[in-house]
């Protein structure tokens, strides 16, 4: 009898002081969490080789690992001085002063939904071409993505 009961006075204390840790660990995980900042990531970015010589259409998708919201505020290319975010509803395209990267999840700029239209190209860019983009985020700063022109018809792999 003696040897259960020492071996249950040694046992509880360790069983208590591993409940307490598991405890504060997620604690400690939930708060990172909501205290946390954005970590982006961006992909799957093109831009459709345009019909036109002054105006061309742009997608990519900003995916945010971290626990805190992000905002894209604006969009910088040598190839153009004019670019805009926008928003479509229904069949009605609408300009966006910022767009929400939310926490742990995405924001996907996509033919006929969310996009970035450029105006007044420095020159149309040709097939196979890296556009340098600069996409300005509110709490992360700047973030420089390559992007290829594709084909007028390309369809990305979701």
């Amino acid at each position: 009898m003696r040897k259960s009961t020492t071996a249950t006075a040694v046992a509880m204390p360790l069983l208590l002081a591993g409940g307490l840790l598991l405890i504060t660990g997620c604690q400690s995980e939930k708060d990172a969490l909501s205290t946390g900042k954005a970590d982006l990531a961006v992909s799957g970015a093109y831009l459709p080789q345009p019909a036109m010589t002054d105006m061309a259409a742009a997608y990519l998708t900003v995916k945010n690992g971290g626990g805190k919201a992000d905002q894209l505020t604006s969009v910088t290319s040598p190839l153009s001085g004019d670019i805009t975010m926008h928003t479509t509803e229904g069949s009605q395209m609408k300009h966006a002063s910022k767009l929400e990267v939310p926490a742990n999840g995405e924001l996907k700029l996509s033919r006929g939904g969310t996009h970035l239209m450029l105006g007044k190209l420095a020159h149309k860019p040709k097939v196979g071409e890296k556009v340098e983009f600069t996409l300005h985020f509110a709490e992360s700063g700047a973030v420089k993505v390559q992007v290829p022109v594709e084909s007028s018809t390309y369809r990305p792999q979701d």
